[in-house]
């Protein structure tokens, strides 16, 4: 029997944001901010939270402060920090890069399907990190230290797109609050099984870990488990047996899109874990099995795709938007679906 516990404590280390809360005690003195915390807080450096201060991530008393505001007894302080995977040696790997944007913050790398983005079981090489790392062996930030990948977000796997990875722990925090807040932009493109009733939509409700099989994700509508999440869809065009759609994520929980889309019915294209990789929808007859399955080989994985990004820079306080094509594989199912439909039409005519 599976201990939920175990599973919710599992998840939440998943998660690349940490919120504190810290209730000062009546007889603390004077004392930094930043001395305070470090006493307080596992595996954080003195130097993330002063960055963390700097990006406006620590209250006390709801107002924001700086790293050298000293604590007084009584004091309600809030901390927002970035979290990284647990500590793994990333050995640099020459691995090639889609790079759409870099400067001495930030990098967007438009990312390729099979590519894990970190270091973790079953994959200690080969991964995004691995080449990052390489990418940035000859590069120093402003205080001479070598330049280091630093997460803000991730996407899967098997899903292609654009991803932001900070370059120092200022970005970092900075890029990492917009995330939590939700007020990052992001868009993603879909193939998912069946024709969605409804033109636009709304999905929410509460994802977690499978109680069952803790290797996928589930929705929880009543709220007992999991984490709060919504995703706004639009169809963009319908195929009969198949719809293109694009995403607008709220919030960003592990498998959001594919775990909501599964929920209501319309799980991805070929996404094996959640049953897109299953004839759902279509005909018996045995043309179209062959037609699926030479649609399966063409894309062998879900058919999602990280199509747009916009941010507030960390340094510029810009707002910066990127957009990425769909990926050769997804474009290919796309144009076979179309031949598919308009040789009905014509058949039917």
């Amino acid at each position: 029997m599976i201990d939920k516990e175990n599973i919710i404590q599992e998840e939440e280390e998943r998660e690349l944001f940490e919120n504190y809360r810290i209730e000062v005690d009546k007889g603390q003195g004077l004392l930094r901010i930043d001395k305070f915390l470090m006493d307080r807080l596992e595996n954080t450096s003195r130097n993330k939270i002063q960055q963390a201060a700097k990006a406006e991530c620590i209250r006390v008393n709801d107002k924001v402060v700086k790293s050298n505001y000293k604590v007084h007894p009584n004091d309600i302080i809030q901390i927002f920090l970035p979290s990284q995977p647990r500590e793994i040696e990333i050995i640099p790997q020459d691995i090639p890069l889609n790079i759409v944007y870099e400067d001495k913050d930030v990098i967007i790398v438009d990312k390729a399907s099979e590519m894990v983005v970190h270091p973790g079981y079953g994959n200690y090489s080969g991964t995004l990190l691995n080449a990052l790392t390489f990418h940035f062996l000859d590069q120093k930030d402003e205080e001479g230290n070598p330049v280091r990948p630093l997460l803000v977000h991730r996407i899967d796997k098997n899903t292609t797109g654009l991803l932001l990875i900070a370059k120092n722990e200022f970005a970092q925090s900075f890029l990492a609050k917009q995330f939590y807040d939700h007020s990052v932009d992001r868009t993603y493109t879909a193939i998912v099984w069946g024709d969605i009733e409804q033109e636009k939509g709304t999905i929410q409700g509460n994802i977690g870990r499978s109680l069952k099989d803790r290797k996928v994700m589930q929705v929880f509508p009543d709220g007992d488990y999991g984490k709060w999440a919504i995703t706004h869809y639009e169809v963009l065009f319908r195929y009969g047996y198949v719809t293109l759609i694009q995403c607008n994520l709220e919030t960003g929980r592990t498998h959001q899109i594919r775990t909501h889309l599964k929920h209501i019915g319309h799980p991805l294209f070929n996404d094996e874990t959640y049953g897109g990789n299953q004839i759902i929808k279509g005909t018996t007859y045995s043309k179209y099995k062959q037609f699926i399955q030479n649609c399966f080989k063409i894309i062998p994985r879900q058919a999602l795709h990280a199509t747009t990004l916009g941010f507030i820079h960390p340094k510029t306080k810009e707002k910066l938007f990127f957009s990425s094509s769909l990926p050769e594989d997804m474009l290919e199912l796309k144009q076979k679906w179309e031949q598919y439909i308009n040789y009905n039409k014509i058949a039917e005519e």
